[in-house]
């Protein structure tokens, strides 16, 4: 974590929702509703959307495990940036996957996780992930 000022922003927080999470009929932006770090607050554990409180650098990651079809993607504000996916064979009974990005953002800027309709993921036992903090 860097220190801008005196402005210092760091988040980590967890889906827990009691296991299997959807598939969902649309497309839905993922709340990572337990925070485990959320320095700066700058992250909404109620919407499952950071915003950054000011202009710099940051670090994102994201981390999922699935039983189901897993597709999640992270978002700038409405511009797709990275997504982490898997294709599932017969006898592929689990999936981790995540990614990882350094965003160039301004104040205001809104980072979330989104996961693509008729998907699904875990929610539980401390798997699925999302994190960031302002590197300068």
């Amino acid at each position: 974590m860097c220190e801008t000022g005196k402005t210092k922003v760091a988040f980590s927080a967890v889906i827990q929702k009691g296991g299997s999470y959807g598939p969902f009929n649309t497309d839905i932006t993922l709340v990572y509703n337990e925070v485990v770090t959320n320095i700066g607050d700058a992250y909404n554990s109620s919407t499952g959307i950071f915003t950054a409180p000011v202009a710099g650098v940051y670090y994102f990651t994201f981390f999922y495990h699935s039983v189901g079809r897993p597709w999640l993607t992270l978002f700038k504000n409405s511009e797709m940036i990275v997504k982490s996916s898997d294709h599932p064979a017969g006898s592929d009974g689990a999936d981790n996957g995540g990614n990882a990005v350094f965003l160039q953002l301004q104040q205001g800027d809104q980072v979330y996780v989104s996961m693509l309709a008729n998907c699904s993921i875990w929610a539980g036992n401390y798997h699925t992930t999302f994190s960031g903090f302002l590197l300068n």
